[in-house]
């Protein structure tokens, strides 16, 4: 495209990436950039990408920060494989990030970071945007944009340090004209950060924006622009959500629609945080949150809160569910309700903890002593939580037993347009109270469910012992060999009696024939895709994505003989595999990707092909 030509490059959807140090603010344009987008009704998912490194070296590789923005008209369900623009602000950006642009995907390079020091940072030998090959390959656009910030900052009385921050939002301002987004919204944002505390730094950030904007606008440098087609919205009120917000959400309204507070047990881990940061600012809501001293302390606070007749829930991550399985054992034995949300991220032992993993399966249906059954459920979108969430609680409390809610740190950090439900579409979760005067036997149960009755602790006649002690009906401790296998027997078979309590497996696409595709959790927008792709080639292939891991859904046997193959696709070396061969004796192949990352689709579709 010739310099200064009017002609805008049509597309149906565009992924973006911003790429930086650490402490380049790689995130917030990120987030802003997204948000913009879903102003004007994009379909949207993001992804952002943290470094390992809680602090490296400036200008080094562990300390590189990304974010990327799946962003168009269709239905967007994953960040998107590689990216058709990248914007990088130093060497080391650019080393991590080239292999995710696409072939002539656009490359948008800070010259003003390819100082001799920052490339020996990067462990480059010479200057990568000198050699001719990137640009044979990738359309590259160099922009000095420390100098032009620099300059557009120029009549501000602010030290050069400060003027530099500001170049996230010059590049920023590059990629609203690049993909033509609004400022408005941005400017606004700016206004309401910094106003009031530094209305200087709120100046510079927004001329910063604006100055971005207008080197696309005046063409002073040959970049090309974008233009992404419209979608049509369902009527209703939107707004961008992550997993943990949404999970957040969720659990108020369970909260809300059970009549009890929601009293939360955490202790700060990454990349559940959020969610106890979250719940902390809901007080109207009669949320109650603790910030324990560890792990164990805090999913004692959530049981304590159960057996006083609250909704008690525990956040953590895998290393943290590791450290709460004793606790959680007793609230099996003692069966009271509990929602623990387990946020998974990259191990073993700490591992690689901004990154994403499906590899907590087996220790949360299997990693307790003794007998200790729990029901496990898993979301697989970040709005997705907030119902999942609902669904966590609904289970604890209807059959008063432990529930782990499985998220991960895709859907944690990532983010997609939710539609707000109305109140009165959020389902009446409450179980009905134990009426005053009523024989009050703490292990007798509901023939049905199995499920005993709870009182709460304090009342006249409700008086009763709890603990990790094995209990006979009556609630008296009882070291009796015969009542003991009675009783891990009837808690065994409460939980398996959930499978008639939850929607049956449900196949997309071929419902019978060579190839059955099976997820869980956040696999599910790659593997959607993946499969739309290959019956859209006229490939026979069928997919199932499982919310409900313990129990299984009760028709999941039938629907599994029913094909060929059967290929389970886990970010981990597999486990739901290995659950399903056990369960149904079915020869199920795993495909498998452990590499701190969402699947790309071209390689599950290679992967799903290898069997159809």
């Amino acid at each position: 495209m010739a310099k200064g030509d009017t002609h805008l490059i049509e597309r149906d959807a565009v992924v973006i990436r911003f790429a930086g140090d650490s402490g380049d603010g790689m995130q917030t344009v990120g987030e802003l950039f997204a948000d913009a987008s879903a102003l004007l009704g994009d379909a949207i998912v993001t992804f952002p990408d943290f470094p390992s490194e809680i602090r490296a070296p400036a200008g080094s590789l562990p300390g590189v920060s990304g974010f990327q923005v799946h962003f168009g008209s269709g239905s967007i369900m994953t960040p998107g494989d590689k990216a058709d623009a990248l914007i990088v602000m130093n060497p080391a950006a650019l080393k991590v990030n080239l292999r995710e642009l696409e072939p002539k995907g656009l490359l948008i390079a800070n010259t003003g970071e390819f100082t001799p020091a920052n490339l020996r940072k990067a462990l480059y030998e010479t200057n990568p945007l000198d050699d001719p090959a990137l640009e044979d390959e990738y359309r590259v656009i160099k922009i000095d944009i420390n100098t032009l910030t620099d300059g557009a900052l120029r009549d501000l009385p602010l030290k050069p340090a400060l003027r530099a921050r500001c170049k996230n939002f010059f590049a920023l301002g590059v990629a609203y004209w690049v993909f033509s987004r609004p400022l408005d919204l941005t400017l606004e944002w700016i206004e309401a950060k910094w106003r009031k505390t530094l209305p200087m730094m709120a100046d510079a950030n927004s001329l910063a924006l604006k100055a971005g904007y207008i080197v696309g606008e005046n063409k002073d440098v040959d970049i090309p622009q974008y233009t992404v087609h419209k979608r049509m919205l369902e009527d209703g009120i939107y707004r961008k959500i992550t997993g943990n917000e949404a999970t957040a959400l969720g659990l108020i309204a369970a909260s809300e629609n059970s009549w009890r507070d929601l009293v939360l047990g955490s202790y700060p881990i990454t990349p559940a945080t959020p969610i106890l940061e979250t719940l902390s600012k809901h007080r109207n809501f009669n949320v109650k949150t603790v910030q324990a001293e560890d792990e164990i302390a805090a999913i004692g606070v959530a049981i304590g809160a159960s057996f006083a007749g609250a909704l008690g829930v525990t956040t953590t991550s895998g290393p943290g569910l590791c450290l709460k399985s004793e606790a959680l054992g007793l609230a099996v034995i003692t069966e009271l309700p509990l929602v623990v949300v387990n946020v998974q991220r990259a191990g073993p032992s700490t591992g690689m903890p901004t990154k994403t993993e499906q590899a907590d399966l087996l220790q949360t249906l299997y990693g307790r002593n003794g007998e200790s059954p729990v029901v496990v459920v898993a979301a697989d979108s970040p709005a997705d939580c907030f119902d999942c969430a609902i669904e966590a609680a609904r289970l604890a409390l209807k059959y008063r037993t432990p529930v782990v809610m499985l998220s991960d740190t895709y859907l944690a950090n990532g983010s997609e347009p939710w539609k707000i439900p109305a109140v009165t579409d959020i389902p009446d979760i409450s179980v009905e109270p134990i009426k005053h005067g009523e024989q009050y036997i703490p292990y007798r149960r509901d023939p049905r469910t199995l499920a005993r009755r709870l009182a709460v602790p304090g009342r006249p006649g409700f008086e009763h012992r709890i603990g990790g002690l094995e209990k006979t009906e009556t609630g008296a401790v009882s070291y009796d060999a015969d009542n003991h296998e009675k009783m891990c027997r009837l808690r065994a078979e409460k939980v398996a009696r959930i499978a008639g309590d939850i929607p049956p497996a449900e196949v997309r696409g071929d419902r019978d024939g060579k190839v059955l595709v099976v997820g869980w959790g956040s696999t599910r927008g790659a593997i959607t895709v993946a499969v739309d792709r290959l019956r859209a080639e006229g490939l026979a292939v069928g997919q199932l994505h499982l919310r409900h891991l313990n129990p299984l859904p009760a028709n999941l046997g039938d629907v599994l003989r029913a094909y060929e193959h059967v290929v389970c696709a886990e970010l981990n070396l597999g486990q739901l595999s290995r659950v399903l061969r056990a369960e149904y004796l079915v020869d199920v192949k795993s495909f498998n990707r452990i590499q701190g990352r969402m699947f790309r689709i071209d390689e599950l579709m290679e992967g799903i092909r290898e069997y159809v």
